[in-house]
């Protein structure tokens, strides 16, 4: 399976930010010290390791699938591409995206997965996949793509407590049975052996569109900018761990208590970047009809957050804009094809610190 053989180390001479390790076993059975734990990151960058989640037999599955799928004819991938509509699913080429608004390409493929489609199998329910897709979307794909849902899910409930929620209130935020953005996504980055600057990002700078992200990878690439600085800093794979993020939206709902961090993927450190890096990771964003909005008549804890709530924060909160169309109009204005000026570019923002920041 890809990324598994002979992997250099992580270099330890590359600035590296500390993540929180939380165990999902313990979280499952609500010990309040690894709730605080999980708040703690939550609210101050909104990245976490999660270790004893459960779904590594799923990953290794879906790194098979992936490794299949980008071996496939370029022209055939192509066959499913996702289009400059803004809809996500589908194949999506190396330098169909820009990074920052001069228009530098990114360097990544990747395929998207709909939660949609992978519980319909073998319906229908959003666009067709290339045949190795297929061909592994009842022993791969919707395994995988269940015990995301099950993990983001018991965060969702926790979150939901933590900012004195209505019972149920995120739950019916992110009903299965919605149509939503929530998607798998296989992530292929060529080997970049010391022949980019790592300047040049190769996935643009951004905060994720949804609601969590559960990621799994065996090379370092991705960085965050901590909350009030400007540099960028790695963050180190560790085995079994995957790493966990905060989207938009609980951003949003949260009234800005809940941190989406900006992060970038840029080529892996040292000879780490002689190999190519694989990724995989499961989006949960709230169904499309949902209204982004901060959460304030339902809790009085979000209520106090909004009025600390720096003012491009209190913007974004009035903007009116459901899932669907914060999504769309987020993936659409990174399309290259799409750029005609900066303002383009700069239309794909979310909530992030530093916008414009690649």
């Amino acid at each position: 399976m890809p990324g598994l053989t002979n992997l250099p180390p992580f270099p330890e001479d590359v600035p590296t930010h500390p993540l929180l390790v939380i165990d999902y076993e313990l979280l499952k059975a609500r010990d309040k010290d690894e709730i605080a734990k999980l708040w703690k990151a939550a609210t101050e960058l909104g990245f976490w390791y999660l270790k004893n989640h459960g779904a590594d037999a799923e990953v290794d599955k879906m790194f098979d699938m992936g490794s299949e799928t980008m071996a496939l004819p370029f022209e055939e991938k192509m066959k499913f591409e996702q289009g400059d509509s803004g809809f996500s699913f589908g194949y999506k080429a190396p330098g169909a995206t820009v990074t920052d608004e001069s228009g530098a390409l990114d360097t990544v493929e990747f395929m998207n997965i709909a939660k949609d489609d992978a519980l319909a199998w073998p319906a229908v329910a959003r666009r067709t996949y290339p045949s190795t897709v297929n061909a592994r979307m009842e022993d791969a794909v919707a395994p995988f793509i269940r015990k995301s849902v099950e993990v983001n899910d018991t965060l969702l409930e926790i979150f939901n407590e933590l900012l004195g929620l209505p019972a149920g209130t995120l739950a019916e935020k992110h009903k299965l049975e919605e149509f939503s953005g929530s998607e798998a996504r296989v992530i292929k980055n060529p080997p970049r052996p010391g022949g980019i600057d790592e300047a040049k990002a190769a996935l643009a700078a951004h905060t994720d569109f949804g609601s969590l992200s559960f990621l799994h990878n065996r090379l370092g690439g991705l960085q965050v900018m901590v909350p009030g600085t400007s540099t960028w800093q790695y963050i180190k794979p560790i085995p079994g761990h995957a790493i966990c993020n905060l989207g938009d939206a609980m951003t949003i709902f949260s009234g800005g208590l809940l941190k989406s961090n900006l992060h970038r993927v840029v080529p892996p450190p040292g000879e780490q970047g002689r190999h190519t890096r694989w990724s995989l990771v499961y989006f949960t964003r709230p169904g499309d009809s949902v209204l982004l909005r901060a959460l304030t008549d339902e809790s009085t804890i979000v209520a106090r957050a909004v009025e600390k709530a720096p003012e491009h924060l209190r913007k974004i909160f009035e903007s009116g804009q459901t899932s669907n169309q914060w999504f769309t109009r987020r993936v659409k204005n990174m399309r290259t094809n799409n750029q005609k000026g900066v303002d383009v570019w700069r239309a794909s923002r979310g909530t992030e610190h530093q916008p414009l920041a690649a």
